[in-house]
């Protein structure tokens, strides 16, 4: 008996309930009385109907009692009590009707963990988990076609048990060979012993072995240890190339920023030149178009003009005639002074100079003139003049051409002639 035994055994009868306190002490000497008592309360606790003899006065009835007691708990617990502790009423029967105890007391525990579970269930019971539903059908298609199987190995086995019945019954009825069970029971002895010296050999390599990796292990700590004094002094020591190599790091470095600096400068001013030829390109192009754009004009008016001065020849001619009928103030009035088509100046290229063929007068001359003219010719010559001003004007615009960009063409000059107009 143990102390740890007759404790347990006083906190479960006080946890099943009975109703008695139960002392430590109380088995110290031998009490069947208190062990009748528990007896048969554990028997009324698993099965209250069940009848037991309770007169424990007598030797014989102590011995009746007891074995009564065994009895049920061996054909409806399937608990095997020793007796004779029983009989004995101390801490050994403790043990024994510990192991009653135990078992109504897990019972109970288990009955108490399912109503918690029961509450717990009640109060999730809105609660719904597919996931665990998927797992539970999954158990429960499991189980059945386990049953399944096991219900047909079940019913084939049962149809064997005919036949198997007879052999059983004449293998029992049949007397044993003494020197056949000799013969087996030598040879079982023989294969017990060869599997012991294996297990003992099996032990000694173990050792063998054991030592043998002991003595590696030995070995490798001390190359540990050697190798990790080697390295720290590898450590400790500085190489000779040291500073030169720190010194051309440094000398890499500074060359890799220069070489940055100018790669950047490089890229920047290749894209410039690309802008600047792009912008030349694009201005060429421009005063290419400028100047062809002069040339059609430049045809057009040298067009325009030799027709209008077509027309002035013919009124000239026409002037010559009504000059026998007018009067002499008429006679005396210079000719329409005409417009030509000014020539280059040396020193200053592409200007003209637009002019008459006749002397200067004076200013009296002039506006009398210019009178005459406007009461004679205004409605023969007002179309010719307008137009004319207005080829000087485009031909002035024109003369001073633009700035040639570098790099393009020269213009040929035009070739002049007195035919222009």
């Amino acid at each position: 008996m143990s102390f740890r035994d007759l404790r347990n055994f006083t906190e479960m009868m006080r946890s099943l309930g009975y109703p008695r306190l139960i002392s430590m002490e109380n088995f110290r000497t031998p009490n069947f009385s208190l062990v009748a008592e528990i007896l048969i309360w554990l028997v009324k606790r698993y099965e209250p109907q069940m009848e037991i003899p309770t007169d424990v006065d007598t030797e014989q009835d102590r011995v009746f009692f007891i074995k009564a007691v065994a009895q049920f708990m061996a054909t409806k617990a399937h608990i095997k009590l020793n007796t004779k502790r029983l009989y004995q009423a101390d801490g050994y029967a403790v043990k024994e009707m510990l192991k009653i105890t135990a078992l109504l007391y897990n019972a109970m525990k288990t009955k108490g963990m399912d109503s918690g579970d029961k509450a717990e269930e009640e109060t999730n019971k809105f609660k719904f988990d597919l996931g665990s539903k998927i797992a539970d059908l999954k158990s429960a298609r499991q189980l059945a076609s386990e049953i399944t199987s096991k219900g047909a190995t079940l019913y084939d086995l049962l149809g064997k048990e005919v036949d198997l019945r007879e052999m059983r019954t004449a293998a029992i009825a049949r007397p044993l060979e003494i020197n056949e069970t000799e013969k087996a029971l030598r040879a079982a002895v023989k294969e017990a012993l060869e599997h012991v010296q294996k297990t003992k050999d099996t032990l000694d390599n173990v050792a063998s072995d054991e030592a043998n990796l002991e003595a590696k292990i030995e070995k490798k700590k001390l190359e540990l240890e050697r190798n990790q004094k080697r390295l720290q002094t590898l450590q400790s020591v500085r190489p000779a190339f040291m500073d030169e190599y720190e010194k051309i790091e440094e000398d890499l470095q500074e060359q890799y920023e220069t070489f940055v600096d100018k790669f950047r400068n490089l890229c920047y001013l290749e894209q410039q030149l690309e802008d600047y030829h792009r912008v030349e390109q694009e201005r060429f192009e421009e005063t290419e178009n400028t100047l062809r754009l002069m040339q059609n004009k430049l045809r057009e008016e040298e067009k325009r003009l030799m027709k209008s001065g077509g027309k002035e020849d013919e009124s000239d001619m026409e002037i010559q005639e009504d000059e026998g009928s007018d009067s002499d103030m008429e006679d005396q009035r210079p000719t329409k002074p005409r417009l030509t088509r000014g020539l280059p100046i040396p020193g200053r290229a592409g200007a003209r100079i637009v002019g008459t063929m006749h002397g200067g007068d004076s200013d009296e001359d002039d506006s009398e003139d210019s009178e005459i003219d406007v009461d004679d010719d205004d409605e023969d010559d007002g179309e010719d003049d307008e137009e004319l001003k207005d080829a000087v004007d485009d031909l002035d615009s024109v003369d001073t051409p633009p700035s040639k960009p570098r790099g393009s063409r020269k213009p040929e000059p035009q070739e002049e002639s007195d035919n222009d107009f």
